[in-house]
């Protein structure tokens, strides 16, 4: 197996200090730091998502692996902001305006993250006009609101309202999620993504990004 395999194989089991020791490992063999991110942490995450999705892992196991990935992220950082490696879009993502909730936030993030996206959160409890404070601040692709409570789910009409109001309507594309949330609802408040799970809500993401930037 070469390095960048190993490197998949231990984040998938979630072995975070092996990780990072595996990618100080390639970079010393001279391997650049986009093929250690996109050919070996990555890939390693894209597995672990679609396992996911086939119910064949569960939310300890994405987790882990998760920590996994940060903990290789950290000695490829520096490597991957002197080779000019971008993300590949930039998302803002919180729990709307009533609701603690942050389970599926958080592995949302974790996912997104691990599909290339630079991911801002703003937590739980999020005031309305947050989430289009910092898609302005950050210069985000997409706005991710997140409810688990039938009772603040309609919190996110008013989250696509503020934006529509600060006027970058245009420049974002608004994902929801949680487990009320359906597509129907998700077009009878104006927004413009759902999706049934994380790993699908970053590969929705990253697909999104792409078609923006096309």
């Amino acid at each position: 197996m070469s390095t960048l395999d190993d490197i998949s194989a231990l984040l998938q089991k979630g072995r975070a200090n092996e990780v990072k020791a595996n990618v100080q490992k390639a970079l010393d063999e001279g391997i650049s730091a986009k093929s250690i991110l996109e050919d070996g942490l990555m890939a390693g995450m894209n597995i672990i998502g679609g396992k996911f999705k086939r119910n064949e892992v569960y939310v300890p196991e994405v987790l882990i692996a998760a920590r996994a990935m940060n903990a290789g992220l950290e000695p490829l950082k520096p490597h991957l902001a002197s080779a000019g490696v971008k993300a590949k879009g930039v998302v803002v993502i919180g729990t709307v305006k009533g609701d603690l909730h942050d389970i599926g936030k958080n592995l949302v993030k974790m996912m997104m993250e691990g599909a290339g996206l630079e991911v801002h959160d703003l937590g739980v409890d999020v005031a309305t006009d947050k989430f289009a404070a910092a898609a302005k601040e950050h210069k985000a692709d997409i706005v991710c609101c997140s409810a688990l409570l039938t009772t603040t789910m309609t919190e996110m009409k008013n989250v696509v309202e503020s934006i529509k109001g600060s006027g970058i309507r245009d420049r974002v594309r608004i994902m929801v999620g949680g487990a009320p949330i359906t597509d129907s609802f998700c077009k009878s408040i104006g927004a413009d993504i759902y999706t049934a799970d994380a790993a699908s809500a970053a590969e929705a993401a990253v697909a999104a990004c792409r078609q923006k930037s096309a």
